[in-house]
């Protein structure tokens, strides 16, 4: 049994703990909170016995084997850090850093510390996605691929009103890349590695706060659209392109459908059948990984792809985070 704390009590805490209460091996203990009050009504909804609202104190606490960190992008270095160095496994909300140095130096603590570090990045883990990387193959050399990922936040009707919540606050390295194109990223660099060049265009708000982007990635042979937004919500599927067929994604951060057209005229409609919460498969790696006492490496190592892409498309479409 791995027992958890969690950092955050938001919406995607709820979700995270309503998925990861069917995985084996899983079990809530502690909730870390600023607030008591916060703290203690999702201790009592989720059947935590203990909560902290001193971080130092919860790092410290024998009560929980490893955490999940669902708090503003840019708590998550110095979060996990602090977690790491008191012996606590981490898994935390994607994007894992605020950038790729970030990254780097919290994979550090957790070599020396010997604890496992990883992204929650649900896709990657989902049947869906090893669906298509098993059927990629079919669709001969790829010339193109669509990432498209674009989803009005509900938190963006309060912003309009002048209401600025951490969701659209970029001091929180919060942006519509960090919080919806990463879901187009990390597929992709997984897919394919990391693109030879970038280029990338975004829509900014009035506060500095980016709303929407797109990006171009070149490839040997191969280019990469990924169209990301938290202004706008997009109906159209993701599309991978070979010279022998193409691949139809219903959606990339769950995929259940996948069409595949082949040139010859054949037509193939794949159903993904997996757990209605798509959370609960990286929950179960996580927990395999600690006790099993695997390297998260391999994992870790599409995540630092992540990141150095995301540096670059920052760079190019003057993302900041001030």
């Amino acid at each position: 049994m791995i027992r958890f704390g969690i950092i955050g009590t938001n919406k995607i805490s709820d979700e995270f703990i309503i998925s990861a209460k069917d995985v084996a091996g899983f079990q809530l203990t502690a909730v870390y909170s600023r607030s008591e009050n916060t703290g203690r009504k999702f201790a009592e909804k989720h059947g935590a016995s203990i909560v902290y609202t001193s971080l130092e104190e919860f790092a410290a606490s024998d009560s929980f084997d490893a955490v999940y960190i669902a708090s503003p992008n840019s708590f998550h270095c110095f979060q996990s850090i602090m977690m790491m160095n008191y012996g606590k496994h981490v898994l935390c909300e994607k994007p894992v850093s605020s950038d790729l140095e970030e990254l780097k130096s919290m994979l550090e603590v957790a070599k020396s510390n010997n604890v496992i570090l990883l992204e929650a990045m649900r896709p990657v883990f989902d049947p869906g996605f090893a669906k298509i990387q098993e059927l990629l193959p079919q669709l001969g050399s790829i010339r193109r691929v669509t990432f498209n990922f674009c989803q009005y936040s509900s938190r963006y009707d309060k912003f309009k009103d002048g209401i600025i919540l951490n969701a659209f606050n970029p001091k929180l390295s919060n942006s519509a890349l960090m919080d919806i194109g990463v879901y187009c990223v990390h597929p992709l660099v997984k897919l394919f590695g990391m693109p030879n060049n970038i280029i990338s265009k975004s829509v900014f708000l009035h506060n500095g706060m980016e709303g929407m982007g797109t990006v171009i990635a070149e490839y040997d042979g191969m280019l990469a659209e990924l169209q990301y937004s938290k202004i706008t919500t997009s109906y159209l599927p993701s599309q991978i392109q070979g010279e022998l067929g193409s691949m139809i994604i219903k959606e990339i951060p769950n995929t259940d459908v996948i069409e595949l057209y082949f040139r010859s005229g054949k037509r193939e409609v794949v159903m993904i059948e997996k757990h209605e919460h798509n959370m609960y498969y990286e929950v179960k790696e996580f927990i395999r990984l600690i006790e099993s006492a695997e390297s998260a490496e391999e994992h870790n190592k599409y995540s630092l792809m992540e990141m150095e892409m995301i540096d670059e498309i920052r760079k190019s479409s003057g993302i900041s985070f001030r």
